[in-house]
């Protein structure tokens, strides 16, 4: 379970910015309302989900992107990176005293009935600092790493030895090279990152396409799932198929096919095992009110919103019968409002999400505010502030009414986190009567 996450100096991050899913003690009336969206583990209360609002470009996205690069840091450093390789940090660019601070990462979370407290500092040379923190009854430390210098807790000695921190290189992470020679510590954390925590695109769905194929043609209990919200989700689609096409036998441009044997190449397998899957989609045929068959589609041909719907299927599945973490950029893009609200509730029902999972996307749909489906400390925003650095905040650190309309007072820019383009149509109205040139240069 996620409790909270923090970054600083990555990408339009400057000062560090937390996002947490500690549930905020609230209004006694506002804290009758919703309870179902949270649950309870060791003792502290946690939300089911977080919507993230915010203009185009106020950091949204890059909350996202920061979460993946821990994960993909923390899985790959260890075995992706050579020794002097660069690390692909990107950190904040415009404050120039940012060159010379490391970007750092910190996320604490529960597993086995025990929090742990996890992060580093990187620079694109090198790890700064990393540490590992547990807490049972009260917290304790298991490592603090600064640079090539290590203190190490009595208990976890045996499992960090000497000879590991010897063999960590400067641009990889000791937690990374010892879950590589299977400290069982390091090993069950890491799978954490690997398994219990997902970060998808919602704009990209190519990404995550190939997963969701692969568990229609292996799991018959996912392909129930997913002939059933598909259909439920009004597509006129009545089934579904995946088919596996040998390279040989289709029709691509040269270039990627040489590129894709490549591939294959590398895995050690022949060049004819090549295949590609493919969905293809069942709509029936009538002759005026008369059934007459079945028509069949390829996925290509559904909408793209139908395209998204269908391929998040499995990552939804996955997250919400194992009880992990899905992190989602623009969750509502191409997706129907009401199919996306539909996702959220899936997350913040114990009937549909009685293992916990949790729900943290980025979102525009401004609707969600205003039915009842989000607690306040369940929304936050992103804006930039006047030096271009962007700013993380909770709609629970606001006084509001008990009545206010928080759809409204968003909408006006009582909370920030929307674009100001006030002056978008006067400036319009004015090209279109007196041409391009500024006010300045006419007068």
């Amino acid at each position: 379970m996620l409790i909270e996450f923090s970054v600083s100096n990555f990408r339009s991050f400057y000062q560090s910015v937390i996002l947490s899913l500690l549930a905020t003690p609230l209004r006694e009336e506002e804290s009758r309302l919703n309870t179902d969206n949270l649950f309870e583990v060791n003792s502290i209360k946690l939300l089911r989900s977080a919507a993230i609002y915010g203009a185009n470009a106020s950091g949204k996205s890059n909350l996202v992107r920061a979460i993946g690069f821990m994960r993909r840091f923390v899985l790959d450093s260890a075995t992706e990176f050579q020794s002097g390789e660069k690390i692909p940090v990107e950190r904040f660019r415009l404050n120039s005293e940012a060159r010379q601070k490391p970007a750092t990462f910190q996320v604490i979370f529960a597993m086995n009935n025990k929090r742990y407290r996890y992060g580093f500092e990187v620079d694109e040379e090198q790890v700064n600092s990393e540490w590992l923190y547990q807490t049972v009854h009260r917290e304790s430390l298991l490592f603090i790493r600064e640079r090539n210098e290590y203190d190490v807790s009595t208990p976890f000695r045996k499992e960090a030895s000497v000879k590991l921190r010897e063999m960590t290189r400067p641009n990889a992470l000791f937690l990374s090279v010892m879950a590589q020679f299977n400290s069982p510590l390091a090993v069950s954390l890491l799978e954490w990152f690997r398994k219990s925590l997902r970060v998808v695109s919602g704009l990209k769905d190519e990404f995550y396409a190939p997963y969701t194929m692969e568990q229609l043609q292996k799991h018959e209990s996912f392909c129930q799932f997913a002939h059933k919200m598909i259909q439920l989700a009004d597509t006129g689609i009545t089934a579904l198929s995946v088919k596996s096409e040998p390279l040989d036998s289709m029709q691509i441009p040269a270039e990627l096919r040489k590129f894709l044997q490549e591939i294959v190449e590398k895995t050690g397998k022949p060049a004819e095992e090549l295949s590609l899957r493919t969905v293809e989609t069942t709509h029936p045929v009538y002759a005026g009110e008369i059934f007459m068959g079945n028509e069949t589609f390829d996925i290509q041909d559904e909408s793209d919103g139908t395209q998204k719907f269908l391929y998040l299927l499995g990552p939804l599945f996955d997250v919400l019968n194992e009880g992990k973490v899905l992190v989602i950029d623009e969750l509502d893009a191409r997706l129907h409002p009401v199919l996306s609200r539909e996702i959220v509730r899936l997350f913040n029902s114990p009937e549909t999400n009685p293992k916990n999972a949790q729900l943290i996307f980025a979102t525009h749909d401004a609707g969600l505010l205003s039915e009842c489906l989000l607690r306040r400390d369940q929304v936050w925003f992103t804006q930039k502030n006047r030096f271009g650095a962007s700013e993380l905040y909770s709609l629970a650190e606001m006084k509001e009414r008990k009545d206010a309309s928080y759809l409204k007072n968003y909408l006006s820019g009582r909370y920030g986190g929307i674009p100001l383009v006030g002056g978008m149509r006067l400036y319009v109205e004015d090209i279109l009567k007196h041409g391009t040139n500024t006010e300045a240069e006419r007068s």
